[in-house]
């Protein structure tokens, strides 16, 4: 951060918040109103703290690494020549003539799912004049609208605890900073959230929008682009809730029974031939390579390039199987969702996160124990199952291939709506439950 940032970031705050207030009307309601600012705000917060965090307590990292040594660059060309500026805005990586002295200066030029952040960074400099704060600013605003629209499709599910799914959707202090920075996961979180609206919109209330469409290819695009490991775990769940939706709407039970073994074969078909799709682009996450994949990230990640920042952890040896990865999924899960725990913390940003898991492990354990008597009927619930699926697939797959708490903290943040939307909704199934019995008894 420099000098720029002091004047340009004033003007992109403003500019952000002016376009929230035009989109407000559409955007909210009486009741909805009340988060919208807030969150909006913590976003702004977030980015520029988290800017301020990688300069004075990491000295640098991939936040500086994507602007500094990647847009800005970009934004030099754009000065020397705007053919040449151009060429490297929409480059994939390979040889431009006259740009090596640019290309060589990029850190993540031959890496496509970073350079992609690069990229988009680099459009949000030609407004910012490659300030980074402001341009982090806009990437606040992006996973804003994407956490906004999570939260109005539930919200459009269960209006009677607006506050709660605020909370899970808008209010997770980790989601808020972590993803709001100049980072992959703020495009990414951003993106699930367009996703997850757009998919709900379309083939869950079916109904025909071309906006909806076009922001549906939007987010698929952007997660693709970025990390094609959560389409991984999302598009299996996102199919299942689409046909287990559909499939609820069914009225005649012996229809439903005949139709059981075609929709599941449809389905573990559908989930499959999409996960073969994601493997074509990227042999790394291929279905014959992703325990390998695992592997070596995790051992990267916790060894290597995490090494220094004395939070590795470890859930034992992998080999490179599948047998040796899903061994290790009740130890992923619980290192995703509930650890560090408040004994492991090796440092400051460890404390945060560890009252935060603590947290997490609390509220499971109240739901679960309040709600035992009706979690059957809670987990016939297609939403509910949504929400886990993706939630406990995901938490599995950043669990077992990062071996690093300071690393697991942003990768994670995708799941942590999730989970919490569907302990929201456990919750309130089995309140619905007690209340129905409760009523039988006094008639």
């Amino acid at each position: 951060m420099d000098i720029r940032d002091l004047i340009v970031t004033p003007f992109a705050i403003v500019a952000v918040l002016a376009l929230a207030y035009m989109l407000r009307s559409r955007l909210t309601n009486s009741v909805t109103i009340r988060y919208y600012y807030p969150v909006l705000i913590l976003k702004l917060f977030g980015s520029i703290g988290l800017g301020l965090l990688y300069q004075y307590y990491y000295n640098g990292g991939d936040t500086y690494n994507f602007h500094t040594h990647g847009s800005r660059i970009i934004w030099e060309a754009f000065g020397e020549s705007p053919v040449l500026g151009v060429k490297l805005l929409f480059s994939t990586g390979e040889y431009i003539p006259g740009a090596v002295k640019y290309t060589d200066r990029i850190l993540f030029y031959t890496d496509p799912s970073s350079f992609f952040v690069v990229q988009v960074a680099a459009v949000f400099d030609l407004l910012t004049f490659s300030t980074y704060s402001a341009t982090a600013v806009f990437f606040a605003f992006f996973s804003f609208i994407g956490s906004w629209l999570l939260f109005l499709t539930f919200y459009r599910l269960m209006p009677q605890v607006h506050g709660w799914v605020a909370a899970a959707t808008l209010f997770v202090p980790s989601v808020i900073f972590w993803g709001s920075g100049l980072l992959k996961d703020t495009l990414t979180l951003g993106a699930i959230g367009i996703l997850t609206w757009a998919s709900y919109h379309l083939f869950i209330e079916r109904k025909t929008s071309v906006r909806a469409a076009v922001l549906l290819i939007l987010a698929l695009w952007i997660i693709f682009s970025v990390k094609k490991y959560i389409l991984l775990c999302f598009l299996p769940a996102l199919l299942f809730w689409i046909y287990a939706k559909r499939f609820q709407r069914i009225r005649l039970a012996m229809l439903k029974i005949l139709l059981i073994p075609f929709i599941s074969a449809f389905l573990i078909a559908s989930g499959y031939y999409a996960v073969v799709l994601i493997g074509e682009d990227d042999p790394r996450y291929s279905l014959d390579k992703l325990a390998v994949t695992a592997q070596i990230t995790a051992y990267d990640i916790g060894f290597y390039t995490g090494k220094d920042a004395g939070s590795t952890y470890s859930l034992g040896e992998l080999d490179g199987t599948f047998a040796s990865l899903l061994s290790k999924f009740p130890q992923a899960v619980n290192v995703s969702l509930f650890r560090p725990y408040l004994w492991e913390v090796k440092n400051p940003l460890m404390l945060l996160s560890a009252f935060e898991s603590a947290a997490f492990l609390f509220v499971t354990l109240w739901v679960i124990l309040r709600s035992f008597k009706h979690l059957p009927k809670a987990l016939s619930n297609p939403t509910v199952l949504f929400c886990l699926i993706f939630s406990i697939t995901f938490a599995f797959a950043v669990g077992v291939s990062t071996f690093n708490f300071g690393t697991l903290a942003r990768y994670k943040i995708p799941l942590l709506p999730f989970y919490l939307l569907a302990l929201i909704q456990i919750w309130e199934i089995s309140n619905k439950e007690r209340n129905k019995g409760v009523l039988e008894l006094t008639e």
